[in-house]
């Protein structure tokens, strides 16, 4: 696939990263953040993110899905960023490989979809909750991390200066 598809996977692990260790700064009680909807809880959207990684990966590898915890404390986030880190490279990988129809099975249910597809959706999904997290977090009065400091700007900026 294009050097596109592989930059913005890049950015999506440099992202996700970043944002993990941004919370990670955070005290304990910021987990129970939320907008609306008391069930999307900053804890609960960093363990659906890191779920959603490991889902991609089953759809694009057919590897076993993994029980991702949920954290209870910062402490907590160690093992999810590992875990974020090894699936987002796993992902990633899949960016050299033909854009071909994979079978999804789940259950019962089966569909076939471009490898592309989910590889782009792979981004989308980390980019979508990245940004509940932190709008999750913000309204609650916690300031982890900007959106603009994990823009595909900032990530050509640590991308050069990874260079020298």
């Amino acid at each position: 696939m294009s050097e596109i598809s592989n930059r913005l996977l890049r950015h999506m692990a440099w992202a996700n990263q970043n944002v993990y260790n941004a919370v990670q700064t955070l005290p304990d009680e910021a987990l129970g953040a939320y907008i609306v909807n008391p069930e999307w809880t900053a804890g609960h959207i960093l363990q659906h993110i890191v779920n959603g990684a490991d889902w991609y990966v089953y759809c694009l590898t057919e590897a076993h899905w993994r029980d991702i915890k949920f954290p209870k404390s910062m402490s907590d986030l160690d093992l999810l960023k590992e875990q974020l880190a090894e699936f987002d490279q796993k992902i990633a990988d899949q960016a050299g490989l033909p854009d071909e129809y994979l079978t999804i099975v789940e259950g019962e249910n089966s569909w076939p979809n471009l490898r592309s597809t989910i590889l782009a959706e792979a981004i989308y999904h980390a980019a979508e909750h990245r940004t509940q997290l932190i709008d999750a977090l913000e309204s609650r009065g916690f300031k982890p991390i900007a959106l603009d400091n994990i823009d595909l700007w900032q990530f050509e900026k640590f991308e050069k200066s990874n260079l020298n």
